[in-house]
């Protein structure tokens, strides 16, 4: 197995939204905003190579909506799926498996794209199956009102019309010990309904893809929960157990939305879970 991170864009959002209650004097410190209140926030993916499979986790934004949606994200920097892809040495048509943490189009936009004619949608990934699950897929296809803007029906329906859609069980307890993609899966509701964090045992060590449960290093005390998440207590109980066990077992964390940092370590500490370290993902995996 070897396990590559996908850079594939970096846009801002309003720090406020991202930090929920949380007064700016405090998030600041960490996530420090521009003029306008923004923060900068990366578009990380990764990419599994396991045999003759080739897994990639969430796609991006993409590059298919318009000029004024994207306006109103401030994309930034020349990073791009395709050519962090091809940095690797591989291209999209070799992608077997598009597995999608969730539906917001932050995760799942590059999923579709248009076709030759520019009259339509199809998958961006041809030969890939994708993967979600009963539970999320229904929630994102009948989206609530909070979440409706994040849930964009061209992000969807191309997927689910190619017959290329495939769902991952859910177990009573929240836990997959190993998917058909094998690896486990933690399921969260505290963002969205049924959120998927990989668990991948690679080189003796356990990476956790964290999703949108913990999107930058900022977000680690507990307090400090998006105002994008629909249960935000459920956040903060699903993040402390989350934490914890990543403090106790010191598991890797991915960090999907940091802009300035791939991976981190955590500790116990007086005040609770901490920041212990920050890495690049090439200094621990290379």
């Amino acid at each position: 197995m070897k396990i590559f991170s996908i850079e594939t864009g970096n846009f801002k959002l309003d720090g406020g939204a991202m930090f929920g209650v949380v007064p700016k004097a405090l998030w600041q410190r960490t996530n420090p905003a521009d003029a306008n209140n923004l923060i900068d926030m990366a578009l990380r993916c990764m990419l599994i190579e396991d045999g003759d499979r080739l897994i990639l986790i969430d796609t991006g934004v993409g590059n298919k909506q318009s000029e004024k949606f994207f306006s109103y994200y401030y994309m930034f920097g020349d990073h791009s799926l395709d050519a962090s892809l091809a940095k690797h040495g591989f291209h999209r048509d070799q992608i077997t498996d598009v597995f999608l943490t969730h539906l917001h189009f932050d995760h799942v936009g590059g999923s579709v794209q248009w076709n030759k004619e520019h009259t339509g949608y199809e998958p961006a990934f041809k030969n890939a199956k994708f993967w979600s699950n009963k539970n999320h897929w229904h929630w994102a296809d009948e989206p609530n009102v909070r979440e409706k803007a994040s849930f964009l029906k061209e992000n969807i329906n191309p997927i689910l019309l190619s017959g290329q859609l495939n769902f991952v069980d859910i177990p009573s307890g929240n836990y997959l010990e190993k998917s058909p993609l094998g690896f486990g899966i933690l399921f969260a509701d505290g963002h969205t309904e049924k959120q998927m964090l990989p668990t991948i045992k690679y080189q003796d060590k356990t990476i956790i893809y964290a999703a949108d449960l913990l999107p930058t290093v900022g977000h680690i005390p507990l307090p400090y929960v998006m105002g994008y998440d629909t249960r935000p207590l459920l956040t903060m109980d699903e993040k402390a157990a989350f934490l914890s066990k990543a403090a106790d077992e010191n598991h890797y964390i991915f960090l999907e939305h940091d802009a300035h940092n791939e991976l981190c370590t955590v500790q116990h500490t007086e005040k609770g879970v901490r920041l212990k370290n920050t890495y690049t993902f090439n200094e621990i995996f290379n």
